[in-house]
C-alpha cells in the first residue's frame, strides 16, 4: 500500500457522468479512509482569488497589535497570538488569527477590520467558494455513505462554519519549548478544506505511528476530516491527528486558511446507519460538542 496521500480532481465529479462521479466518491473514501487527507485541484477558489487572500491576511497581520486586538474577544474576528492551545496540551500555539463565519443566515455575526481595503469583499468571496466545494465534497461523500446526495446540505446550511486566516508569525527567541505553531490535534468538525499555505510545516499521523508532511502545489487544497465527521460514520472516517511543525531553515512568517466546514447547532450528530455497529457514546448536538471542544482548547464559545 502506498503512502502517498490521494489526490483528487474535484472535476470528474463536477463535471462528469455518472461512472466519474461513482470513481470519484470512491476513490475520495478511500483516500481519507487511508490518511484522513487528500489533495485537491478542480475547485471553485480560482487563483486571482487566492493571491488577493494572502496579500490581504499578511497585510493585516502587519498591522499594530493595538489595531488587531481592538477585534479580539469573540469566536469571530480576531484572536491573539498565543491564546488557542491544542487538546491536553497546556502549552498555547505560537499563531494568531481572523475567523469569519456565513454573513447571511448564520448563528452569529461577524466582525470586520476598517483596514485594508478590500477585507471584507475578498474573505466573505473566499469563504462562499469554499463553502460550495465544501458542499459539493460532502455530496461526493454521502452517496459512499448510501445516504441521498443532498444528505448533509440542510444541515451545513446557515451553519457554524469558518473560515480561519492564519499567521505563525516566526519563531521569537527564548520560547517554551512545549510550544510549537499548532500541537498535534484533530479538527472539530465534519470536513475541513484547507487553501494550500505559504511555507511547509503541515504534518499527519499515520496508522502506522508516522508524522508524514502534507504538502501539494500552490493553489491545490488539502481537505481532511474531522472528529464530527468521524462521530456520525463511527469511525469509517477517521479524524487524523496532525500538526504544524516550528520551522528548521528561515524563521519566517507562514500563512495558511483552513476552512472548518460544520453544521447547525441543533444538528444532531447521531451514527449513520452503513457505517456499522454504534461505538458507545451518547448522542448530542453539533452546537453542544463544538462548545464542548472550544473550551478545551481555550476558545470562547460558539
Amino acid at each position: 500500500m502506498t503512502d502517498a496521500i490521494a489526490h483528487l480532481d474535484l472535476r470528474q465529479f463536477r463535471d462528469g457522468g455518472d461512472a466519474d462521479r461513482q470513481a470519484f466518491s470512491k476513490a475520495l473514501m478511500a483516500g481519507l479512509r487511508r490518511h484522513g487527507f487528500i489533495t485537491l485541484e478542480g475547485h471553485l477558489v480560482d487563483e486571482a482569488l487566492l493571491a488577493d487572500s494572502y496579500r490581504l491576511a499578511a497585510d493585516f497581520f502587519a498591522l499594530p497589535e493595538e489595531t488587531k486586538t481592538a477585534y479580539a474577544g469573540a469566536l469571530r474576528g480576531y484572536t491573539p497570538f498565543g491564546v488557542e492551545h491544542a487538546k491536553d496540551h497546556a502549552a498555547p500555539d505560537l499563531k494568531e488569527f481572523w475567523q469569519i463565519g456565513h454573513e447571511t443566515g448564520g448563528e452569529h455575526p461577524n466582525r470586520w477590520p476598517g483596514e485594508p481595503a478590500g477585507f471584507r469583499a475578498t474573505f466573505l468571496s473566499l469563504f462562499d467558494r469554499l463553502f460550495e466545494t465544501g458542499a459539493v465534497l460532502l455530496q461526493a461523500i454521502a452517496i459512499e455513505l448510501d445516504l441521498p446526495a443532498d444528505y448533509f446540505a440542510p444541515r451545513v446550511e446557515g451553519g457554524t462554519s469558518l473560515l480561519r486566516l492564519l499567521h505563525y508569525p516566526p519563531i521569537p527567541p527564548g520560547v517554551d519549548p512545549d510550544c510549537v505553531r499548532a500541537a498535534a490535534h484533530e479538527d472539530i468538525n465534519l470536513i475541513t478544506l484547507l487553501v494550500a499555505a505559504e511555507g511547509a510545516g503541515l504534518e499527519l499521523l499515520d496508522k502506522d505511528g508516522r508524522w508524514l508532511p502534507v504538502e501539494t502545489r500552490r493553489g491545490d487544497l488539502i481537505v481532511d476530516t474531522g472528529d464530527m465527521m468521524a462521530r456520525i460514520t463511527n469511525g469509517v472516517l477517521p479524524a487524523t491527528t496532525h500538526r504544524v511543525v516550528n520551522p528548521t531553515g528561515p524563521n519566517v512568517s507562514r500563512y495558511s486558511m483552513p476552512f472548518f466546514m460544520q453544521p447547525r447547532s441543533d444538528v444532531r450528530l447521531e451514527p449513520i446507519e452503513s457505517c456499522g455497529p454504534v461505538q458507545d457514546h451518547p448522542v448530542t448536538t453539533a452546537g453542544e460538542y463544538l462548545n464542548q471542544r472550544l473550551k478545551e482548547i481555550g476558545l470562547p464559545k460558539a
